[in-house]
Order: structure tokens, then sequence, then C-alpha cells
């Protein structure tokens, strides 16, 4: 077997010593292409080549969520063909690993490790769905690129929420639940358009729903993780259906209150709910549009404004190894 590995330096719960290692124990049973990631977007590009070159059986993601997403649409970047392209393997080195876990690998990268290599040696792996999104055609956003996401989208607050912990990072804090946290709170009180939402969710042959000011597009379950907690916004979401969509119409004081005592003790079994919010399951096609730019996020990577976005549930999109 020829498998690529791709290194992102700056995994932040990884050190030097751990990588090494790490390679160390799959190089002992395939044979590796080990390479550091340099730049934004590296790991797709190197995900790319790997697609094509042919020989290449399984890429390696060592780092966090984004990194993951790099490799994904580097090796989706001609579209799903589970049969023909390398399968995917996951080592989480973020703070979160939201994908990671949602596979049911370990959080720590040496048992994820250990956990990939039993896998191979037992030949297990599954085919996950995916999420796509692009900008709607006959739109201002019609010529941004289609982009695929492994386990969250947004458009609006946690997107905006997202843009802040991102600006705190770049000025050298450390991305902790605490200033997740803290950012929500901020976004709170700055959100022009947290009581009016100005966003509309619309699917073929339904009515559209309307002002909405918050809307989470979910591929698996957990949403999201806080420390060892997850967190459930669409309880039934999952890699073997299309997406999921959680929409807020309000976000008074109270309502933000109610709906996040009602995350942070979400379960399996049960999710956000009320009169301003709004569950849908297993969607195969919708978009979103916003009468202002708003916020947009994928996998926890804030991608700037957007007023519109066409999303596709892709069943069976790629192969992984758990």
């Amino acid at each position: 077997m020829r498998a690529l590995l791709v290194v992102n330096p700056a995994a932040t719960t990884t050190s030097a010593r751990t990588r090494d290692v790490l390679i160390h124990a799959l190089a002992s049973e395939m044979k590796l292409d080990a390479v550091t990631t340099e730049y934004r977007g590296h790991a797709r590009d190197l995900a790319r080549r790997a697609a094509d070159a042919g020989d290449v059986d399984l890429v390696v993601a060592l780092g966090g969520d984004g990194t993951v997403n790099e490799v994904v649409n580097g090796l989706l970047h001609r579209g799903p063909d589970p049969d023909r392209l390398p399968r995917l393997a996951v080592v989480p080195g973020g703070s979160t690993n939201v994908f990671a876990r949602a596979l049911g690998l370990p959080n720590d990268a040496v048992e994820a490790t250990g956990a990939i290599l039993d896998a191979l040696r037992e030949r297990r792996s599954r085919t996950i769905g995916l999420g796509l999104a692009a900008g709607t055609p006959g739109t201002e956003d019609e010529a941004v690129p289609a982009r695929w996401f492994t386990f969250c989208a947004g458009l609006g607050f946690d997107a905006g929420v997202i843009g802040r912990v991102e600006q705190q990072r770049e000025r050298g804090k450390r991305s902790t639940h605490a200033l997740y946290l803290r950012q929500v709170v901020r976004q709170l009180l700055v959100d022009p358009h947290r009581r009016h939402g100005t966003i509309t969710l619309e699917r073929p042959g339904r009515d559209p729903v309307e002002d909405l000011v918050l809307s989470i597009i979910c591929n698996t379950s957990p949403w999201t993780y806080l420390g060892s907690k997850p967190v459930y916004a669409s309880p039934e979401a999952s890699f073997d259906k299309a997406l999921d969509v959680l929409g807020l119409n309000r976000l008074s004081g109270p309502a933000v209150a109610r709906y996040g005592t009602q995350l942070l003790t979400s379960s399996p079994e049960r999710g956000p709910r009320g009169r301003h919010a709004v569950s849908l399951h297993d969607q195969t096609d919708f978009t979103l549009h916003s009468k202002v730019p708003l916020p947009f996020q994928m996998d926890g990577d804030h991608l700037g404004l957007r007023t519109s976005v066409t999303f596709t549930g892709v069943r069976r999109a790629l192969g992984v190894i758990v």
C-alpha cells in the first residue's frame, strides 16, 4: 500500500516528537511519503496531486478540521468517486477535531494512529456523505467556487462568532472554549440582525422558510464539542444521509439563554426546539439567501461574507478508514 501523510506543523495538540513517532508507526506498515504543509491551501494541493496520480491508495491527514477540509477538497477536486479515489484517514491534531471524533476515532493522536492501523489490517472502511456549497447562479456570489465540507457549515450568527475567534487567534490568543464563549457574547451584543433575520431558505417544491437569524448546516452529529462534551445541533444528522439544517429566527437575550441551554444539554435524542427554531432533516438541495451580506463558515473556517449559498448533500462521496 502506498500512502501520503499530510502533516500540518501548526497542529495545536501534537509536538514534533509525537509527529515523528506517528510517521515511524505508519511507515512500518506501508510505503509512506510524509509531506509537511508550508502554506494555506498546501494540503489541498497535495491531496489533489495524490488523487490524480492514480497510484496512491491512502491519504492520511495529520492536523485539525481545517487540514482535513483542505485534504477532502483536494481529493474531490474532480468530483466524488469513492471506488477510484484514495481513501482518507485522519489523525487528530487540532483543538477540537470534530470530524475525526464524529467518525468514532480517539481524540489522542497516538491512539487514533493505532486505531487506523488496526482498521487497515482488518480492512475496515466506510463510505460517507459530504456537503457541497457553492455560490448561487444568477447572484453576486455566482463566481464563488464550490467547496466540500465534512461536518458543518453556517451562514449568519455562528459564522460571525468563528470570524471573531479567528481574529483573536491571529492576535496570539489560544483557541480555547472560553475564547469561543466570549466571542458568542460579543457577537450577540453587536449583531444588528439578531432580532429580525435576513436569511431565507428555499427548497424545490416547498414553501420558503423566511427571516432566519442563524442557519447551521450539519452533515453529521455531534455538531461540535466543548472539551469532552458533544453538542448536538441536529441530532439526526448522519454521514449516511444528506444534510440537516437548524435555523433560528430570533436571538433575543431570553432566546439565546434558552437555546444555549438546550445546546449544552443536547443529546443524540434531543436537540434545540421551540417556536423560534426550524429543524430540517436529510435535505439534498437547498439555497440560503440573505438580504444583506453575512458571515459564512465551513468546517469551522471563516470564509468571508455571502448573500447566497446553494447546498447539496452528496451521499457516498468518499471512502474513509475507521
